[in-house]
């Protein structure tokens, strides 16, 4: 049987050791029941693993004693390196295209506050909600076997998303684009190194982003005549480009 994998951060390994508590412990011990004397391996946000040893367990804690970490490429996530720029949708769509943007091998989200969104991230608030989105991508690059966790970043506003654009690829799914269809954008178009897509909101862009994300050399295109929901976009896009370009 294979050893059990674990996503952590590298800030959790010191002196040969990892050591953790809160959830991971309690999938660890709790609900896998694994104990002293058991190995495991460990993947940090790198993509690197550790293998290791589970040395003490306490009522709230465990130490896995660690070996140097192995560097290597993560399989199924070369080819281009997909971002999703996706304006905040209400309620709990956000955890959906977080998590099967994962699975379906995103490189990282680049979240922002749209002018159509309806839900709202106060400042007070940013610091729980990151930690929580970021837990998000976490748990489900464990679950798929993923050796690197997607980042996950925020925008206040599209403006500020767009202005931080460094890929090489960009894209503005639009649905006021009628003309130039995702197929015919992409034709005969070598696999660039990165590529960045932006989603709007459930209302759609706002005429403004639309103009700043043009500004920043984005390129509209169109998924067909079909206006799809703004979670089932942003899955379909990832799924596409990972097919287009074969990366997984």
């Amino acid at each position: 049987m294979s050893q059990r994998r674990f996503m952590i951060s590298s800030r959790n390994i010191r002196d040969g050791y990892a050591s953790f508590n809160g959830d991971l412990f309690n999938h660890m011990v709790r609900v896998l029941r694994l104990g002293t004397g058991e190995g495991v391996t460990l993947v940090d946000e790198a993509g690197n693993e550790h293998q290791g040893v589970i040395d003490q367990v306490s009522r709230e804690w465990v130490a896995v004693r660690v070996e140097a970490p192995r560097q290597a490429a993560p399989a199924g996530e070369g080819g281009a390196r997909i971002t999703i720029c996706q304006a905040l949708p209400k309620g709990e769509k956000i955890d959906l295209i977080l998590q099967k943007g994962t699975e379906l091998g995103a490189h990282d989200f680049s979240l922002f506050g749209g002018r159509r969104s309806v839900a709202r991230v106060r400042e007070e608030q940013l610091a729980a909600k990151l930690e929580r989105w970021q837990r998000i991508t976490a748990e489900a690059a464990r679950q798929c076997n993923r050796r690197s966790i997607p980042g996950v970043s925020w925008s206040p506003s599209a403006a500020e998303a767009a202005g931080s654009t460094s890929q090489e690829l960009r894209l503005l799914l639009w649905e006021g684009e009628r003309k130039l269809g995702l197929k015919a954008a992409l034709a005969d178009r070598a696999c660039p190194a990165s590529v960045i897509v932006a989603v709007g909101p459930e209302g759609g862009f706002d005429p403004l982003e639309v103009q700043q994300f043009l500004q920043q050399g984005y390129l509209p295109v169109s998924l067909g005549d079909r206006i799809l929901r703004t979670e089932t976009a942003a899955i379909a896009i990832t799924a596409i480009l990972q097919y287009i370009w074969d990366t997984q």
